[in-house]
This record gives C-alpha cells, sequence and structure tokens, in this order.
C-alpha cells in the first residue's frame, strides 16, 4: 500500500518573469509580511543587493535585519536563527544555492514563511523541500519546508555566468534517470513509486527540452522546471523524483574530488552515462547537451576519468538503502569502456 500525504506545500507566490527583483517588495506587501529578514550571498554584486534593498523599501517592507551568508552550514544557520529578531514575519533567500539553504533553514527552525529569490539556475534546491548545509564539515541533506515564495528575476538569471546555466540544464536532464531508477527500485525491491510525482517530474524536463534556448522564454521555461520538480519531490514526501544514480555518483565525487565541480555539471554528465546502464533517455540526453552547449562547457574543463571511476565504485554505498542501477550490478567495467570510446564524453575527461 502507498502510503498517502496529508498536508502537502506548494509555493503561493510564484512569479518567473523579467524585472521580478524590482517588485520584490510589492509582492512580499501583498502577502502581508511588513518585517523581514534577508539572507543574501556575500559575493552577490552590489547592484543586485541596491535593488533588493530599494524594491522592499519601495513595498513599505522594513528589513528587520540583514545577513550576509558566508558559508552553507548548519552552525552558520543556527547563528543566523538565533539572532532573528521577534517581529520577522518572513526569511528571504537572496543569491545562490548556499544562500538560499540557509534561509530555507532558517525560516524552517523558526516556522516562518520563506521566499526564494535565486539569481542564477544552476539547479533544483531553490524549491525543493530541504536544505543542503555541512554539519560539523560533512555536507548533509536536512529536513526543511517548501518555500512559500519563489520570485525569479530572469534577467538576472541570463545576466549570470553561463555555467550555472548550464548547471541547470544538467540537474533538470538528471530526472529522466532518477525516474528510471525509482521504477527499477518498484520491480526489484518493491519501493512504492508515485505516479503523479514521477509524471510531474519528467514534465519538467520535456517543457524545457522542447525549447532549450537560453532567452528571456528559456530562463521562464527553466526556471519553472526547476522549480515543479522541487515540487515533485515535496508531493511524494522524498527526493526520488529528482535523484537516482547519477547523484550517488556526484555525492561520491564531492567526498573524493580533488576539485568537485559544479553539482549539475556532475550530475549531468552522470545523468548521461547512467542513462546508457538503464537502456534508455540517452539519445534525448545527448541531443539536449549537444543543443545547449552542455558538452562543450565540460571539454573547457574535463573531469578526471580516475576519479569518475572510484565514484562511481563508491556510489552505491553512499545512501542506505537506496536502489538504482548500480545496485543490479557492478558498473564499474561498463563505465570504465564508456568513458574511454562513448563519441559523446570524447574530451570530457583526462588521463
Amino acid at each position: 500500500m502507498i502510503a498517502s500525504r496529508t498536508t502537502i506545500a506548494i509555493p503561493g507566490l510564484v512569479k518567473i518573469k523579467s524585472g521580478a527583483l524590482e517588485k520584490l517588495g510589492i509582492y512580499c506587501s501583498r502577502c502581508g509580511f511588513g518585517t523581514v529578514a534577508v539572507i543574501a550571498a556575500g559575493d552577490l554584486p552590489a547592484g543586485i543587493i541596491a535593488a533588493a534593498r530599494k524594491s522592499l523599501g519601495g513595498g513599505d517592507v522594513w528589513v528587520a535585519q540583514w545577513f550576509d551568508s558566508a558559508e552553507a552550514s548548519f552552525e552558520q544557520a543556527q547563528s543566523i536563527f538565533v539572532s532573528l529578531p521577534g517581529n520577522v514575519s518572513a526569511v528571504i533567500g537572496l543569491g545562490g544555492g548556499r544562500a538560499l539553504d540557509v534561509a530555507k533553514y532558517v525560516a524552517f527552525l523558526g516556522r516562518l514563511p520563506n521566499i526564494a529569490v535565486p539569481t542564477s539556475l544552476s539547479n533544483d534546491g531553490f524549491c525543493s523541500p530541504g536544505a543542503s548545509l555541512t554539519v560539523a564539515g560533512s555536507k548533509r541533506s536536512l529536513p526543511a519546508a517548501i518555500p512559500f515564495g519563489v520570485i525569479i528575476d530572469t534577467d538576472l538569471c541570463l545576466a549570470a555566468p553561463e555555467q550555472l546555466w548550464l548547471s541547470g540544464v544538467g540537474d533538470l536532464a538528471a530526472k529522466l534517470t532518477a525516474v528510471r531508477d525509482w521504477k527499477l527500485a518498484f520491480h526489484a525491491v518493491g519501493e512504492p513509486v508515485n505516479d503523479f510525482s514521477a509524471l510531474l517530474s519528467d514534465a519538467t524536463v520535456f517543457q524545457f527540452i522542447s525549447r532549450p534556448a537560453r532567452d528571456q522564454e528559456g530562463a521562464r521555461l527553466l526556471g519553472t522546471s526547476l522549480m515543479l520538480n522541487g515540487i515533485a519531490m515535496e508531493v511524494c514526501g522524498s527526493s526520488r523524483p529528482a535523484s537516482g544514480s547519477e547523484h550517488l555518483i556526484s555525492h561520491a565525487l564531492d567526498r573524493i574530488s580533488a576539485r568537485p565541480r559544479l553539482h549539475g555539471l556532475q550530475v549531468g554528465v552522470a545523468a548521461y552515462i547512467v542513462s546508457r546502464l538503464q537502456g534508455g533517455q540517452t539519445d534525448t540526453i545527448r541531443n539536449l547537451f549537444e543543443t545547449s552547449g552542455f558538452w562543450n562547457a565540460v571539454r573547457r574543463d574535463p573531469f578526471s576519468s580516475a576519479e569518475w571511476i572510484e565514484a562511481v565504485r563508491q556510489a552505491p554505498t553512499v545512501k542506505k538503502d537506496f536502489y538504482t542501477v548500480l545496485s543490479s550490478r557492478d558498473c564499474v567495467d561498463e563505465i570504465r569502456v564508456m568513458l574511454e570510446s562513448d563519441a559523446a564524453l570524447a574530451g570530457c575527461f583526462s588521463d
């Protein structure tokens, strides 16, 4: 029997459009958030910070405290939570994934609404029901609440470095292999599949694949797709719609690599490799990466094949009781041959 969730949270405030940051204060005011705390990435350009402050002030929203997030750690989130003013009605996260995760967790600790304002579209974390934070130096995925609001200024996201955009493309493509691993787990060990979550996750990918251009409409589609995938995780209460064997490989790389790359670049390449192991969606992923320029970005800074082989070896042990195609057989030799002979991967790996 598949257990049903009694409560499913979804963002009530969603704005994905050009100039959205300029209206942040208006959006907060409409929702009744008159006093807020802002947790912003410490390395944000001054122009973005000034625009956010001006927008909040113009909407008659009082910023009770502005925190600069230097690291995505549980310890920092705890410290910010302790110093959070008592009259705050919402917590705004502004910047990249690290600041957004800290803001999400602080809001969760304080049982406050969280508004995510990503300045790039590098992964789906801005709308996921969890927070990726280090705890005593070790990276952990901690439970949190899905944001009440998602404000995506497509102008800001298009102005962000192309690598961040391509990271988002890679993270989105990984949903195809994640859902397939989920279904493999059902057939192999009887793990229940939430059909609606799986359908929503698949749909998010193909929505963007239909028009994968890096322009205003493409940013709207990519932002919407990544957001909906976060909601798919909320619906089923697990990361299964978004994370499979490709994420296990990436997590292992984060542990052992001398220089881990952007999350979406790692899981994107891993998704292509895993799709070949699974026997499906390989052409879809390959074509998306060719069209978007993803492969070229990876070739400009190739991965270490030795590190990847070791990551594949360790991946099945990263997450206990998490069945994927890597659980079905020893895939190390298959992947070693792939890295050496697959035409799409040519130039993506060194040594």
